[in-house]
């Protein structure tokens, strides 16, 4: 019997993880699968080694950091010593993962990671690591195979998850009535992050901006997306004193129909071009972990818009441009600027023809199932 472990770091990665999954349970019905994951990959037909709750964290904590060192040598011991996989496919979530994969260095453990991490973004050196301890690289943007390459590193272009997974744009009258929204009023959607540190840094700034538009604009509709990683407790934390419509669980639905977008940069910006929704990206951080990030970064944007074009199409308003008077004005011209806004719609559809139509589970699946045999 063929074994496998997978590890995702949070939501994104275990929705991945349970494509993977669900094609490996069909192609080889006995092949056996644990990992770190959620509800997506329990689902799929595998075990859960634990969930999601002790891998979330942001920032220089010291707790978090100590948490994460005793669970990656957890997870080596039990996959070198207990669990004794054929292989093991890490998705996402690099720092950790590739702490992990060190472990299984010279252990006879195949080691494939995908999604992997954003070298091309900042830190470069990371590629070192990944030369060094992963035997694959399954990656998802057409750029990095070079990269890859260039370092003698086996790589295999898998396309971009979203390609196949994301749903088609919701029936708006439908989506509307459900919501009690005004199909003749447009639509401006806040997503504020899947992260409590997001939403420490993002929320307010966003909900006053709502409000600006809303008493300059009287005709404009909002809404804010919950995050479904996220328990109300918290969400209710940081979106108070607001009468703005909060819909949880329907992100990409809400997306699709809304008429522009004030974003906390992430997958969420990509999905949204997809839909080529106009979007307004706005994000803040510690301030000395962007003075860090400054002096790490290898490129300059920060949307996937604009990473993946080469091109300006979204607004970027990041740390000391991030302020309500800015995400306003990007947006007022997004939403009433007719020649802007069919310009940037436009160049929104670039995005999917610079990403292939490969079904990047079924890529990934096939893969270790060559390798398995």
């Amino acid at each position: 019997m063929k074994k496998i472990f997978i590890i995702t770091g949070e939501y994104s990665g275990d929705i991945h993880a349970g494509k993977v999954a669900e094609i490996l349970k069909q192609k080889i019905p006995d092949i056996k699968i644990e990992g770190i994951g959620g509800e997506n990959l329990k689902n799929a037909g595998a075990k859960i080694f634990c969930d999601h709750s002790k891998m979330s964290g942001f920032g220089l904590n010291f707790k978090m950091i100590i948490d994460h060192l005793a669970l990656e040598k957890k997870v080596a011991d039990y996959i070198l010593n207990i669990y004794k996989p054929d292989l093991v496919l890490l998705i996402d979530y690099g720092t950790f993962n590739l702490r992990v994969a060190k472990h299984l260095k010279n252990s006879g453990i195949k080691v494939f990671h995908y999604i992997p991490p954003q070298v091309w973004a900042s830190r470069k050196w990371r590629i070192n690591g990944i030369k060094k301890y992963v035997d694959k690289v399954l990656c998802i943007f057409p750029f990095e195979i070079e990269m890859y390459k260039e370092k003698d590193i086996n790589v295999h272009y898998c396309g971009h998850p979203l390609i196949k997974q994301l749903p088609p744009k919701a029936d708006k009258n439908i989506f509307f009535k459900k919501h009690g929204l005004d199909t003749t009023r447009p639509l401006v959607s806040i997503f504020p992050g899947s992260r409590p540190i997001e939403l420490y840094f993002l929320a307010d700034t966003f909900i006053k901006t709502a409000k600006k538009l809303q008493k300059q604009h009287p005709e404009l509709q909002f809404c804010i997306s919950h995050a479904p990683n996220l328990n109300d407790k918290i969400f209710d934390k940081y979106i108070k004193n607001t009468d703005f419509k909060v819909i949880k669980g329907e992100n990409q639905a809400l997306l699709s129909v809304s008429d522009s977008l004030i974003l906390a940069s992430g997958t969420v910006a990509l999905e949204a071009s997809l839909y080529q929704v106009p979007m307004v990206i706005g994000y803040k951080g510690p301030a000395i972990l962007y003075l860090i990030y400054l002096l790490v970064r290898c490129i300059k944007n920060v949307s996937l818009p604009n990473i993946i074009t080469g091109k300006n199409i979204v607004p970027e308003l990041i740390q000391w441009k991030f302020n309500v008077d800015n995400i306003c004005y990007e947006t007022e011209k997004l939403l009433y600027d007719k020649s802007y806004r069919e310009k940037t719609i436009q160049a929104l559809g670039e995005v999917r023809a610079k990403l292939s139509e490969k079904y990047s589970a079924q890529e990934v699946a096939n893969d270790i199932i060559k390798t398995l045999s």
